[in-house]
């Protein structure tokens, strides 16, 4: 378990809305601030982290003076909009306080199901990180319906972590972590310190319901951990009233329930490339480009590109061919077919003047790109 934070990289932490907001309360600018406090530091370190935090509805209720959560679906809007307006001023005023930019990232289940959407919102938050920004991510509650809701924080905490390969996902809640049964009801119910993400026992042992102000609950949980999983992502599950929890948890010391992945995180990535997406067309590349992705691990660039062939849309899948037809390659395209065939052959310094703007560097970055 002590390794599940202590040599992760790239963090996603997960609050729920009964922390955040002190059991519906409002706000807990304190509990915000010791999380901000733990989340400069650990960038300190040379990490990067992700805030997904719930809340937005429940200062929404507050400020609207509602003591239950509504069921109509335009007012659980209604409170967003007006609890997203606090939600952002505190997290921007206590990252602020410790050195740290922020910045209020709304995603739809929309947003990254649809393929060049995906890219344009993992382009936007790692280039937030490489700023030394922590996105603060909540659900888009005031858009949002019941076709494309997530539903709950905890499986959009597992979607972020999939969507920008996260080494780690903390789900911060107010249990301690994981219990063989409701230990409410049940004393002979055991605590869970480590077991692998999507094991089956586990959803019969998180059956239940989430709090009144949340959505979720430990079911929730699971099943988040069990998609984290998916892009190799180990989750960990604890009291987001522990002191220092996100610290003492990279230092490796084990707190809360900790869920393994069984699959390496790009092991996984390269799977659900090559089995998941339809190619839609090819570049063809010259030997010093095959050399540079075969050879050196790199990303494609146009310069190296001399035929584009079929029609595609950013964020559709391409193969990478070499000179004799043979695909070497395969990845997401961060250019149109039209676009590809402006700037091949092309350095990244003359794609202003060619397209108007500048999306990427790379026709296909080396993260979105699996060899043959």
């Amino acid at each position: 378990m002590s390794d599940v934070l202590k040599n992760a990289r790239r963090i996603v932490v997960k609050v729920g809305s009964s922390l955040v907001t002190n059991e519906g309360r409002g706000i807990d600018a304190e509990a915000v601030g010791n999380w901000c406090r733990q989340m400069a530091a650990l960038a300190a370190e040379g990490r990067e982290v992700v805030m997904v935090s719930s809340g937005a509805i429940a200062e929404g209720m507050k400020r609207l003076g509602w003591r239950t959560r509504p069921k109509e679906i335009h007012e659980l809007q209604a409170a967003a909009a007006v609890g997203q307006m606090g939600l952002a001023q505190i997290y921007e005023t206590q990252l602020r306080a410790y050195g740290m930019g922020s910045a209020q990232v709304l995603l739809t289940h929309a947003d990254l199901a649809d393929r060049e959407r995906y890219l344009n919102a993992r382009s936007t938050l790692l280039a937030l990180l490489r700023l030394n920004v922590v996105p603060v991510i909540n659900e888009n509650d005031t858009v949002v319906t019941d076709e494309i809701k997530f539903g709950d924080n905890d499986t959009l905490g597992a979607l972020v972590a999939n969507l920008i390969e996260a080494d780690a996902l903390v789900i911060l809640t107010d249990q301690r972590g994981l219990y063989s049964a409701d230990p409410r009801k049940n004393p002979d119910a055991k605590f869970i310190d480590v077991a692998e993400a999507g094991t089956p026992e586990l959803e019969q042992m998180a059956g239940g319901v989430g709090s009144a102000i949340g959505s979720g609950g430990m079911i929730t949980k699971i099943l988040a951990a069990k998609r984290a999983a998916r892009s190799g992502a180990s989750t960990v599950i604890a009291w987001g009233r522990e002191t220092d929890v996100l610290l003492r948890l990279a230092a490796g010391e084990a707190i809360g329930t900790a869920l393994t992945a069984s699959t390496a995180k790009m092991a996984a990535r390269k799977q659900w490339m090559a089995d998941h997406l339809k190619m839609r067309g090819a570049v063809v590349v010259d030997d010093g480009a095959v050399s540079k992705l075969r050879d050196d691990g790199k990303s494609l660039l146009p310069i190296g590109m001399v035929e584009v062939i079929g029609e595609f849309v950013r964020g559709d899948v391409i193969a990478v061919r070499n000179g004799a037809g043979v695909e070497i390659a395969r990845g997401l395209a961060n250019y149109s077919a039209a676009e590809a065939r402006l700037i091949a052959r092309k350095p990244s310094s003359e794609f202003e003047r060619l397209l108007g703007f500048t999306l990427e560097h790379e026709m296909i970055h080396r993260d979105n790109l699996i060899l043959s």
